[in-house]
């Protein structure tokens, strides 16, 4: 409670807001909507570190808001997927998704490991690779206790790489002579953003975009089992060689649990639009100021040093990941 009295705190909230305001803002102009108010956002908490010695003062605030801003901001991003919507869609999207999230996983991580990232750098990439970008770097991360320098580097690279495949996807789609249906279920199962998937799918027409969505958010309900399996799979990666009364303990998502009780909510409570919108948009306003709070702790030479090979295993992955998805959307579609 102390910390709420700091003078620093309240600095740390004033500044992370802005940064998440301000993102928000840029997001919607032309260009921009392809980066997404996320990642906006931290590049403004980054730009913010240059120079301000003020931060020092509000480090404390820093480290709580990327913290638990982070964790309320995954629980609210629920109240935006309704379960019925999805299994309406079908079991066919949600299998095809489930598979997809697997093997993508697996193939970023294996790359990342033969570059020899960092434990921590690639399964952070291979989850926002493979889920749902930044969101999911930042739901995973808590799993793994990761350095700050390496969840804002993998959310740099996932967000890079959406950009350039949403740029891929548009200008091969006519080459590939799909309905929009087909092109919809594309870019839902291989882009990584959901700021992508709309952009693609928006572009390729209306039923596109329902398709994309559709199958975009089979990917982000996910996140919260991935979450625990890698929470699991970590925890006895640190007990390994540890005594009995060393014991690590296995972080529990507890937030991830939320996260499904408000998609809940949006599926089976008489909940107003308005209201659920409403929650969206604080969602992504807590998640933008946790992004700021990130972009303010970054290591540059960090990031500059490790960028490269991660950036690398990410690609290959992303290119396998689509043609994954035009070999499924050709199949069942």
């Amino acid at each position: 409670m102390a910390l709420f009295k700091t003078r620093g705190f309240w600095y740390a909230i004033f500044i992370t807001l802005l940064c998440s305001l301000v993102g928000k803002y840029l997001a919607t102009l032309p260009g921009l909507s392809l980066v997404g108010s996320l990642v906006i956002a931290l590049i403004l908490g980054m730009l913010f570190q240059l120079g301000n010695e003020g931060l020092v003062q509000a480090k404390p605030g820093i480290g709580f808001i990327s913290n638990k801003f982070l964790r309320l901001g995954i629980i609210l991003l629920g109240f935006r997927l309704n379960l019925i919507q999805l299994a309406e869609s079908g079991v066919k999207t949600i299998v095809l998704a489930a598979v997809a999230v697997t093997m993508t996983i697996f193939i970023v991580y294996f790359f990342c490991k033969m570059f020899k990232v960092e434990d921590d750098l690639a399964i952070l990439t291979a989850s926002g690779c493979g889920i749902c970008g930044a969101a999911a770097v930042m739901g995973i991360s808590p799993q793994v206790k990761a350095k700050e320098d390496n969840a804002v580097l993998a959310v740099a690279v996932v967000c890079i790489l959406g950009t350039i495949f949403t740029l891929v996807e548009i200008a091969i789609a006519p080459l590939l002579h799909f309905s929009e249906t087909q092109l919809g279920f594309m870019s839902g199962l291989s882009l990584h953003e959901i700021a992508h998937a709309v952009a693609a799918g928006s572009s390729f027409g209306p039923d596109a975009l329902d398709m994309a969505l559709i199958t975009k958010l089979s990917r982000v309900l996910l996140l919260a089992p991935v979450a625990v399996i890698i929470g699991i799979v970590y925890g006895k990666k640190q007990n390994r060689g540890k005594a009995a009364d060393e014991k690590v303990k296995v972080p529990i998502p507890w937030f991830m649990g939320g996260f499904l009780l408000a998609s809940a909510a949006t599926s089976f409570l008489p909940l107003p639009q308005s209201v659920i919108d409403t929650l969206v948009s604080a969602a992504y306003l807590f998640l933008g100021m946790a992004m700021a709070a990130l972009g303010m702790s970054v290591n540059f030479k960090v990031i500059i040093e490790k960028g490269g090979k991660v950036f690398l295993a990410a690609t290959m992955g992303s290119v396998i990941l689509l043609g994954f998805a035009i070999v499924m959307a050709k199949v069942f579609f």
